[in-house]
């Protein structure tokens, strides 16, 4: 029993400093949520901004965006709505035009992929004599707080070159699948970047909702073309010292698949997609973490490899339980079930602690009863993501509103 004894001190250890780390950026949150609300966004000049929206076959969805964003409370002769028709077989570009967009259609059977396109749009972009002061990233599938231009525009003028709003999911009562991925999103996507705002930390790019400076993309053009290319991207930038802030008064709110089936597809995108950008990038954070002592680069090497909330809770309660069995039976000391049990109550003030910290809605607590068939459900996506191979290609994730 010696050797499994080393092996769980081993994961506990790991375990225990990843949910660890999360709760502390959850209390450290708390002390965002004050700071935030007492901010104004008056600034000086009014920049001009473009509005990039990469769509493969989106015109199910795309009206509302396209709606929301010509709804923003900004000077409407300062920004425009692009919309980036990528390889696309339906009536998108068609329905952006109507709606006053303006569209650029790719067609390229090689390159294909949201980053492609981004590059693509962007070099068109910061060609033009006419060029904005920012361009700014939306999903196809979104919607966004009234103050976004605003709120950015007063993020550059202080000096800020790239900033990342808010990512958040759209309430769906009842769809289990897109509830609980609420709950993960609040969390991952603004609760620990919160945290890391009032640590002095960076937050990394989310896809949706990355505001640049045409500066920083004319000198860092877009080249990350994984299957997880704003996490790639975000990251490129943080090692060439290109700082990304934080900005949580400003929300994009994403629309999740309410049927679980559809769902598969996009979350074996982004977890399994996740892998090859850890393998490129955990040595290059932790050298240069050790080359210079920035906490920047081991909050990002963390942040990278941490696995999501319910896979590390799965895996603790499981061996809580096998080890509250094998102190029964007598075969192992007490020591390890307080271990566990510990272990699991870090990752449950993580969770509702966080929760607290976002300004959280009664029916995201509720959607917390969804978790354990979340769990199960998550078990077979990777078992089917075990025995299938992605190509790279720009896979779209199907709605309910094409059923």
């Amino acid at each position: 029993m010696a050797v499994y004894a080393v092996i769980q001190y081993i994961i506990a250890a790991v375990a225990g400093l990843l949910l660890g780390y999360q709760m502390l950026l959850s209390f450290f949150a708390l002390k965002g949520k004050i700071i935030k609300n007492f901010k104004n966004f008056k600034s000086i000049k009014y920049r001009r901004f473009s509005i990039v929206i990469p769509a493969h076959n989106e015109e199910k969805v795309l009206s509302k965006t396209i709606y929301s964003l010509f709804s923003l409370l900004y000077p409407k002769t300062l920004f425009d709505v692009i919309v980036v028709a990528d390889n696309c077989s339906d009536n998108t570009a068609k329905i952006a035009r109507q709606l006053g967009a303006t569209v650029f259609e790719r067609t390229n059977e090689k390159k294909q992929g949201k980053g492609y396109a981004l590059r693509w749009a962007f070099d068109k972009i910061l060609s033009d004599s006419q060029r904005p002061d920012a361009i700014i990233v939306f999903d196809a599938d979104s919607l966004v707080s009234g103050n976004y231009l605003n709120v950015m525009n007063y993020y550059l003028e202080k000096g800020n070159r790239v900033v990342q709003s808010g990512d958040l999911v759209l309430p769906d009562s009842g769809a289990w699948s897109s509830e609980t991925i609420r709950i993960g999103f609040l969390l991952y996507n603004y609760v620990k970047p919160l945290g890391r705002k009032v640590l002095g930390l960076d937050m990394g790019l989310r896809g949706n909702g990355m505001c640049f400076s045409t500066e920083v993309l004319e000198k860092n053009p877009w080249q990350a073309w994984s299957l997880t290319e704003d996490v790639e991207f975000g990251l490129m930038l943080l090692l060439r010292k290109v700082k990304i802030k934080f900005a949580p008064e400003a929300i994009v709110w994403a629309q999740m698949p309410a049927n679980s089936k559809n769902a598969e597809s996009q979350r074996k995108r982004w977890e399994i997609g996740k892998f090859p950008v850890i393998r490129k990038f955990t040595p290059k954070l932790l050298s240069a973490f050790f080359r210079t002592g920035s906490p920047r680069y081991l909050d990002a090497c963390i942040d990278l490899v941490t696995p999501p909330l319910v896979n590390t809770l799965l895996l603790v309660v499981m061996m809580g339980g096998l080890n509250t069995i094998l102190w029964y039976a007598g075969w192992v000391s007490q020591v390890f079930v307080w271990i566990w049990t510990g272990i699991l109550l870090m990752g449950i003030l993580h969770l509702f602690v966080g929760l607290y910290a976002a300004g959280a809605d009664r029916r995201i607590y509720r959607s917390i009863l969804y978790i354990p068939i979340y769990v199960i459900w998550k078990i077979k996506v990777y078992a089917k993501a075990m025995i299938t191979v992605s190509d790279g290609k720009w896979v779209r994730t199907k709605r309910e509103l094409e059923l």
